[in-house]
């Protein structure tokens, strides 16, 4: 439903560029101090976003078929699917910057979404200060440790003895990095470029007072539910530098297969747990991630012939944190990550996405990733860990990986 205020943006914005209205939501959002995620969906062409009228996120339990419509963002360490949710009090797209109120976002102040109205509703006739672009996002105040490289080889010898010594069958290690950010950054740009570097990926933006701000082009869906009630999946692992070769061309090694296979036995493994026998598996096939190159496999459910419809909550709840990001067992390679990787993860390889919204719900696991601060930002990346891994090579492939944000930021 649209008010008598959003439609009065619709004429003023169709003047603009997708950039300036995208900035121009930013500011606003940062000036009242309210939440707001911009995204675009794998080889898609719309971008969307939203806007959540609360300056203290709700912090619940997903509960996908009961919830309304919002933007989900789960942390790593997320018990019983409790995640942030901004709710869609404001939802916009790209294609013809058609402004809509749910009614069923959860507002919180009627007073604060009069009052962003009317910033928004200025800023689109008068714009904003270009000098002030630069500054235009919240900002986290708490940063990670980071590790150095003989701690990260360590713990990475440390998972290869623990997976001979039978306790696990696989374990995901991460780290951060710290890169300076010029002097001229703006994250909008940033969100559009990685648009157009990265088809293929669910690009997203999320600017949180208290989380700050992130960024992201993930590879990886967790699930997705679309409006005709069809559940998918994917088992996504093994990585190589994808070079001049095609997806045809590329070759794997034992390593990186037993990963990716590992990762599909998980899925199938959770179905079985929830007895549900009727599922379609493709793959697994080589596909493009920006410069890498990853295995993959997807699985598709039919919700209505399967009669389950809450399979989205049920296999969010099986699978996060997926094998993919964590390891086989989940429970033993979660404390293991938990007692030795050094620092907090936050919302690196948790989930986010849409959920609800013109009747699908999207998430992604939030790989590629980086965290915006002031004058710097923080890389994540982690690395599969199988009895076959050297330490050094699993270095050198968190430096590959964090290259996809890296290279568009200096």
């Amino acid at each position: 439903m649209k008010t008598h205020l959003l439609q009065a943006y619709q004429s003023k914005s169709s003047a603009l560029s997708e950039h300036q209205v995208f900035r121009i939501v930013l500011s606003a959002a940062v000036q009242h101090n309210v939440p707001v995620a911009f995204w675009r969906k794998p080889n898609g062409t719309e971008k969307e976003g939203i806007v959540g009228f609360c300056n203290q996120l709700p912090y619940k339990q997903v509960d996908l078929e009961e919830m309304g419509s919002g933007f989900v963002l789960g942390a790593f360490e997320s018990k019983e699917r409790q995640a942030y949710v901004i709710p869609a009090d404001l939802y916009f797209k790209s294609n013809n910057f058609e402004f809509s109120n749910f009614g069923n976002g959860r507002s919180t102040s009627s007073d604060l979404k009069t009052a962003f109205g009317q910033t928004l509703d200025q800023m689109l006739s008068d714009g904003i200060p270009e000098s002030a672009l630069q500054s235009e996002f919240h900002v986290s105040t708490d940063t990670p440790s980071h590790l150095s490289q003989s701690h990260f080889e360590q713990i990475v010898s440390q998972g290869i003895q623990g997976i001979k010594d039978g306790l696990f069958k696989k374990v995901v290690l991460s780290r951060t990095k710290e890169a300076t950010l010029p002097a001229n950054y703006d994250v909008v740009e940033n969100f559009f470029t990685l648009c157009e570097a990265y088809p293929a990926a669910f690009v997203s933006m999320v600017s949180v007072p208290g989380l700050g701000t992130w960024v992201g082009a993930s590879p990886e869906t967790l699930i997705s539910v679309d409006e005709n009630q069809v559940f998918r999946t994917v088992a996504l692992a093994g990585t190589q530098a994808k070079g001049n070769q095609t997806t045809a061309e590329a070759r794997w090694a034992q390593k990186e297969i037993e990963e990716q296979a590992l990762v599909g036995r998980y899925i199938i493994n959770c179905f079985k747990k929830i007895r549900l026998r009727e599922y379609d598996e493709q793959g697994p096939r080589t596909v493009a991630a920006a410069h890498l190159l990853h295995l993959c496999s997807t699985f598709a459910v039919d919700m209505q012939s399967a009669n389950f419809p809450q399979l989205g909550t049920v296999m969010l709840e099986l699978l996060h944190p997926t094998s993919a990001v964590c390891g086989m067992p989940k429970e033993e390679t979660l404390a293991f990550i938990l007692a030795n990787e050094g620092y907090d993860r936050a919302l690196y390889s948790g989930f986010i996405g849409p959920v609800n919204i013109e009747q699908r719900t999207d998430l992604f696991v939030n790989l590629r990733c980086m965290q915006a601060l002031k004058g710097k930002a923080v890389l994540y990346a982690g690395a599969g860990i199988t009895e076959d891994s050297e330490p050094i090579n699993e270095w050198k492939e968190t430096e590959l990986k964090m290259e996809t944000m890296l290279k568009h930021i200096q």
